[in-house]
């Protein structure tokens, strides 16, 4: 049987740049957001300088979900030079995006059958890792659904640990109270988070900046004796994410892991808008992720 084209599609919680899915074959949908309730689109009307900018300005900013219009005409781009969709959106646990995907993949009429909307349970670094996962099955053969199964299947994977500069953000959000907020700033208590699939989760807390990325690292090197234990280290996919510049705390923090694991391959990409908005600059991520397997 003749091999299909398989076209990637995602979104920019991924990481992925528009100037980098052109070199990697694949289609990024730009993610929406309204500031002071005015519409932009992520790199197309709103660059990361000018969003972390008005987020210190303490404008109102919120994350919505593509419009269906928006979705239809990018998949239909895609299908003009392939047989098939691989649709990798952020997370369900994150956000009612994938849900809407997956309807409007049912619905999608003249292409029936021929987009495969993944719920991979990731965001950012580890979403990117889900696109170049499916590149590589794509390149092997497989069918779009193939491709949507096997990813699925490795969707828990894959784990990240987060650590942000200021409370203000996660207070804004009623992620933490006032109160707590407030006697963090005081005693500079910086909380780690993680994301393990579909929820972003309170982990530890940390005394400065400098034991939250220890907490961090002790985790991976946790994840990897037990979660990824099976796994040859060589094998593992890691990478460093952060919120705002990359400036030298995020350089500092890139070496401090290179030294705690000798010989490593590291990835260093921002972290999503879309997380980002939630968290504030200053953020520091790490992310570690098994390899996709077929069985």
């Amino acid at each position: 049987m003749e091999k299909k084209k398989i076209a990637v599609v995602t979104d920019s919680n991924s990481g992925i740049t528009l100037k980098e899915a052109e070199s990697l074959g694949v289609f990024v949908l730009p993610m929406p957001f309204y500031i002071n309730e005015e519409l932009f689109f992520e790199e197309i009307t709103l660059t990361h300088e000018e969003f972390y900018k008005r987020l210190e300005e303490n404008a109102d900013i919120s994350t919505s979900q593509p419009s269906p219009a928006d979705v239809y005409d990018i998949w239909k781009k895609a299908l003009e030079t392939a047989d098939e969709v691989v649709y990798i959106p952020m997370s369900s646990g994150l956000s009612k995006s994938l849900e809407t995907a997956v309807m409007l993949a049912r619905d999608f009429e003249g292409y029936e059958g021929k987009v495969h909307v993944v719920d991979n349970k990731r965001i950012s670094v580890t979403q990117r890792q889900s696109v170049m996962d499916a590149l590589e099955l794509a390149e092997m053969g497989l069918t779009g659904e193939e491709i949507k199964e096997i990813l699925e299947r490795c969707s828990m994977e894959s784990t990240i640990y987060i650590t942000v500069e200021t409370l203000k953000y996660l207070k804004k959000g009623g992620r933490v109270t006032p109160t707590a907020a407030a006697l963090g700033t005081v005693f500079n208590i910086k909380p780690v988070l993680q994301i393990q699939g579909e929820r972003l989760d309170a982990y530890a807390k940390a005394r400065g900046m400098k034991r939250a990325c220890g907490i961090m690292i002790d985790a991976i090197k946790k994840d990897l004796e037990t979660r990824f234990k099976d796994i040859p280290f060589e094998k593992m996919v890691f990478a460093l994410a952060y919120s705002g510049a990359y400036n030298d705390e995020v350089k500092k923090w890139k070496e401090e892991v290179e030294a705690a694991f000798p010989g490593i391959k590291l990835l260093v990409n921002p972290l999503s808008l879309s997380v980002s908005c939630h968290i504030g600059p200053g953020a520091l991520a790490i992310t570690a992720t098994a390899p996709v397997h077929m069985k």
